[in-house]
């Protein structure tokens, strides 16, 4: 967005004028035609757009990691092998995509700004309830979108730092919002990456071991879902696993990454369905 200073030499009104710390209020009133869920499509328009698919997120013991596949779909094609699906909102949150891939990463773009504009005019960090809030109206707002077939449905993580403790927020369609207890998943791979979650999650974890229950998850969700990407050991391509704590985001490397991809499959070469709970 640019200001349109020609003719005058200065910034226009709504530059100027007092407001709310939202940058997406200020948006609706200036440049409205720039927010994702305002766009008009024609009727009758059908896109087959790519979509992004499992993400997964589980709390441990001082934080809370959030990962994503690799895999974006279009119909029963792979549109995308290495597409991004989890990103850093801000120092101490970070939200996992899924749903239409490119609506998707502009809301996550706009959402980082909507932070760091607050941040900027309040000169504090927003509560973590707060950026929940937040996303849950960016989420609204993008309904009219969703209802054509557009739909973001994202997960939401973060460090609170006012409880000491990782937290999850799980959102629908119309921007409803669910704190979730331990771990969640969403995507189209959910229902298989939670049964494996369920199974596997302990209250115990350390950050090394939610890190491997995340990829675990993942792996059991390309297991039984087409539109979830497992560890592609021959292109090096594997999950985006990120750590939130009290010493903010921290995007496990590449590396780091393919040691517990290894490890996985390894051990799933000798038992396939992956490790067993205990039966009682």
């Amino acid at each position: 967005m640019e200001a349109n200073t020609r003719g005058t030499g200065r910034l226009p009104d709504a530059f100027l004028t007092a407001g709310s710390s939202s940058f997406i209020e200020f948006l609706a009133d200036y440049s409205p035609e720039l927010l994702p869920g305002r766009r008009v499509l024609p009727e009758g328009l059908t896109i087959d757009a790519p979509h992004g698919t499992t993400i997964v997120a589980a709390v441990f013991d001082g934080g809370v990691v959030i990962a994503g596949d690799r895999r974006a779909t279009m119909g029963n094609v792979i549109a995308q092998r290495d597409i991004e699906k989890v990103f850093p909102a801000d120092e101490y949150s970070a939200v996992g995509i899924a749903g239409t891939a490119g609506l998707a990463v502009e809301m996550v773009r706009l959402f980082q700004l909507e932070l760091e504009h607050y941040e900027k005019i309040e000169g504090a960090v927003l509560s973590l309830e707060g950026k929940a809030n937040r996303l849950t109206t960016m989420i609204r707002g993008n309904l009219g979108m969703a209802m054509q077939g557009l739909a973001v449905v994202p997960l939401f993580a973060g460090y609170d730092l006012d409880l000491g403790r990782g937290r999850i927020f799980s959102y629908d369609v119309t921007g409803g919002r669910s704190e979730e207890r331990g771990f969640t998943a969403t995507g189209s791979g959910s229902v298989f990456a939670r049964g494996s979650l369920k199974k596997l999650y302990r209250d115990d974890l350390t950050a090394d071991q939610a890190a491997t229950l995340v990829v675990q998850a993942l792996y059991d969700a390309a297991d039984d879902d087409s539109a979830t990407g497992g560890p592609d050991m021959a292109r090096k391509i594997f999950p985006i696993v990120s750590l939130i704590t009290e010493d903010g985001f921290r995007r496990l490397s590449d590396d780091e990454v393919s040691t517990i991809a290894h490890s996985i499959v390894e051990h799933r070469n000798a038992r396939p369905n992956g490790p067993q709970a205990p039966l009682l």
